[in-house]
Formats: structure tokens, sequence, C-alpha cells
């Protein structure tokens, strides 16, 4: 499956060992991580001014991004498509890659839960509906 995990859940799964960072680490073995340039900068960013990560730590989390994920230019979509302006490249990016899932953490994301039929789940929902199809 084609999985577009946000930049929140990402920078969550390493900041602390939990739910985000299953999440994470599933989708790089099993799934397909969708990236786009405007999301790997917005991870890297929040790595270094919110978990304040050495230079050093953020390039290999960003190397180890790039070689196991696809990468793909979002769509422009119309800037009313979403509360939040800043939010637009994120659906863009899941419409682009035929995304199956978009894991986000943003409520302004969370209250469309879909869009153009790719459903929009917190970590949470997420982690439960993919357990449920394992079994």
């Amino acid at each position: 499956m084609k999985i577009v995990l946000d930049a929140n859940v990402i920078v969550a799964a390493f900041a602390s060992r939990g739910l985000c960072e299953s999440i994470f680490e599933l989708c790089l073995s099993e799934h397909e991580l969708i990236l786009c340039d405007d999301l790997l900068n917005e991870v890297t960013r929040n790595l270094q001014r919110k978990i304040k990560l050495p230079a050093t730590m953020i390039h290999l989390i960003k190397e180890l991004l790039l070689e196991h994920s696809s990468m793909f230019s979002p769509v422009p979509l119309p800037q009313d498509g979403c509360r939040d302006v800043d939010d637009i490249k994120i659906l863009g990016l899941a419409v682009a890659s035929k995304a199956d899932y978009l894991v986000t953490g943003y409520k302004d994301l969370l209250i469309l839960e879909k869009y153009k039929k790719i459903p929009i789940l917190t970590p949470r929902l997420f982690a439960e509906i993919i357990h449920k199809k394992v079994k």
C-alpha cells in the first residue's frame, strides 16, 4: 500500500518510542512511504527546531527517508480544499501518488475524513485498520 505520513507523524517517530514509531517502521518495511520535497523539508526543519537533533543525525534521517520512500510532486489543488492552506500540499501529494491512506495528527486534515476517496486517519486509527488487515 502507498502511505503518506504527515510531517508530524514522521517527526514523532523519531522523537520517542510509541505508536508513530511503529507505524513508521511498518510503512518502511511492508508498504510504500510517499514523500515530496516540501514534506521532507518540513520534517528536517522540525527535527531541528522541535526535537533539537544534531545536524548529523538529521542528515542520516533524511538519507534514510530518501532511500526508503517514493518521491512525488504534489498536484495543484484549489486553495479552499482544506481549512489550512499549508495542508493543501499534503493532499496534493496523496492525490498525485494515488495513496491508499494519509496519516496525520492535524485536525484541519482529519476533519475532512477523506479526500478524493483517500482516507485521512489518525495514527491510532491507521494502526487499528492495518492490524485488522494483517489478521
